[in-house]
Formats: C-alpha cells, structure tokens, sequence
C-alpha cells in the first residue's frame, strides 16, 4: 500500500466513559436537594439528558422530583439574580408592562 492511502484514514480516538452522576445507592427524592441540584442551570432551568448523561427513567425521576420541589417551595421557580432583572426591568420608567397601561 501507498503511504499516500495512509494519511487520509481516519484514526479512533481513545475516550473515557465518565463516571455516570446518579449511583445506585442515591435516591431520586424532592428533598434530595444536593442531588437535584447538580441537574438545574444558573438560570433555574432543568438540564437536558444530553447534558446530564442520564437514561430516560432516570431524566424522568429528576424532572417530577425538581417540579415537586419548585411547588413545595424547596426550590425557586426562578434563579433569584434573575428575579433582581425582572424587577429592574419593570421599574424602569419607560416601560409599561400589559397591566400597568393605562387604557
């Protein structure tokens, strides 16, 4: 073979598997806080399952067990630096917002 035909082949890349962020022995509970943590942005959002690595049952367990959490008041429904813009944002003095017009 040419050493020509060599230099085009696509060569594997040796990967690590990460170490997966849900052990057998964590429980997926609402009041699991420092597990349920790991899996919502800065800005309050719950994660992907992309980005979190977990499998389908797992991704579901963590999602119900945040949404509890939001509603028993655990966790906020907004990321609280964002609450402080939303709030400078409505009193600012140019703006209205839809219930504040006045008609």
């Amino acid at each position: 073979m040419d050493k020509s035909k060599h230099s085009f082949r696509k060569y594997k890349r040796s990967f690590r598997r990460r170490l997966h962020p849900i052990r057998s022995g964590d429980r997926i509970d609402y009041r699991n806080m420092s597990l349920i943590s790991q899996f919502i942005s800065e800005q309050g959002k719950i994660l992907s399952r992309r980005v979190n690595r977990l499998t389908l049952k797992q991704q579901r367990l963590i999602t119900i067990s945040i949404k509890q959490a939001r509603i028993l008041s655990l966790l906020p429904f907004l990321n609280f630096n964002n609450e402080k813009q939303f709030e400078r944002a409505e009193s600012l003095p140019g703006t209205t917002s839809p219930r504040t017009r006045n008609k």
